[in-house]
């Protein structure tokens, strides 16, 4: 990104972060240090171009008696890009054999953020450890943006959404996940970037899950970029996912969308008109938003409110608003910058909704005209 750009990007991301309610970002070195972690060597790549995986300095998470793996993938270049490493942690549990075929959740973190503070946050590789899944966290460089944010707007070439794709394939590959069981969540804009690659690359997962993202498709540049975190998009979101997909042939995205009732950094409009597009990839609404098939249920629970939509009594883009939170991923390590105590265990809810989806299923979806 121009260096202009960059800087009227991270100017408007200062403004919105001091009206959010979030806490300042630790300074390096603070995080908590848990017991020293048992490492094993890692598996060498099939790939002649992948490069072998070296043991990460992590310290164990607590909770945890799997093993991370720190390396970098080389995805094919892009026009513009004269590199095209993609930094990323890997985590694995102790119950990984190889060639299991376990299933895979992609993670991708938000500004200022790293892979380590993301997982520690979220508390992701506890939840993987005790369900039984591996998680892949790509990281952001430095080098491409100053404060480790994705560009999840404008051209996808110019994105990181081709190199993370291209990732997950390679991961796949050399680690015998699941295919039919890889599924991809990110925060704010790795949410935004989540977005973008489920819509844009729906063969490769099998469900996603955005928390305080913008809506997809209405920004496309820096300016509109921070225009539509404020308010959502005075597009229709219909018209602007129409514009990206054929939905008549498009094979369904389940989602699940959550997003902060105080969120002053990215609008809960956002995430009601994110629920309006996934309904239609899902073939639930058509051309003109309207319900077509299946019913749409609003509720409130103890501490969420719900907009689900489902077809034939399954739950394919659930929306939930968490009362009284911010720019924060719900119910995560308050130690964490970008993460709250408050609400309930987002990722938690991710998991059970994604266990139950799979790629083969959105195939048997009836493709009629929408």
């Amino acid at each position: 990104m121009p260096r202009k750009k960059t800087s009227i990007w991270f100017r408007g991301l200062e403004l919105l972060a001091r009206m959010s309610d979030t806490r300042p970002k630790k300074k390096a070195g603070t995080h908590k240090a848990g017991p020293p972690k048992k490492v094993s060597a890692a598996r060498p790549a099939t790939r002649a171009d992948e490069p072998r995986a070296r043991r990460s300095p992590w310290v164990q998470t607590a909770g945890t008696t799997g093993r991370w793996i720190r390396s970098y993938h080389s995805a094919p270049p892009l026009a513009g890009h004269l590199v095209n490493h993609l930094a990323y942690a890997l985590y694995l549990p102790a119950t990984a054999a190889p060639d299991a075929g376990m299933p895979l959740v992609v993670m991708l973190h938000g500004c200022k953020q790293t892979a380590e503070s993301f997982a520690a946050g979220t508390r992701i590789c506890r939840l993987a450890e005790r369900s039984g899944f591996a998680v892949l966290l790509p990281e952001q460089a430095k080098t491409a943006h100053a404060q480790r944010c994705w560009h999840w707007h404008g051209d996808l070439a110019q994105s990181e959404a081709p190199a993370v794709a291209s990732l997950v394939e390679a991961i796949e590959r050399q680690y015998g996940f699941d295919r039919e069981r890889v599924y991809l969540a990110g925060i704010s804009a790795g949410a935004g970037l989540a977005a973008a690659l489920a819509v844009r690359y729906p063969t490769l997962f099998a469900a996603v899950g955005l928390h305080s993202g913008p809506v997809f498709g209405a920004a496309r540049s820096t300016m509109t970029a921070v225009n539509v975190m404020r308010r959502g998009s005075r597009e229709d979101p219909v018209g602007l996912i129409d514009a990206c997909v054929d939905v008549a042939t498009y094979p369904g995205m389940p989602a699940i969308i959550l997003q902060g009732e105080l969120d002053t950094v990215v609008a809960r409009h956002n995430a009601m008109q994110l629920g309006v597009q996934f309904a239609r990839v899902n073939q639930l609404l058509d051309a003109q938003g309207a319900l077509r098939v299946g019913e749409i249920r609003t509720y409130s629970g103890e501490a969420v409110e719900y907009t689900d939509y489902l077809r034939s009594g399954r739950l394919l883009v659930r929306v939930g608003v968490v009362r009284g939170l911010g720019h924060a991923w719900s119910g995560g390590d308050p130690s964490e910058p970008f993460h709250s105590a408050r609400g309930p265990n987002a990722t938690a809810m991710l998991w059970q909704f994604f266990r139950r989806q799979r790629r083969s299923m959105e195939r048997q979806l009836r493709r009629s005209p929408a």
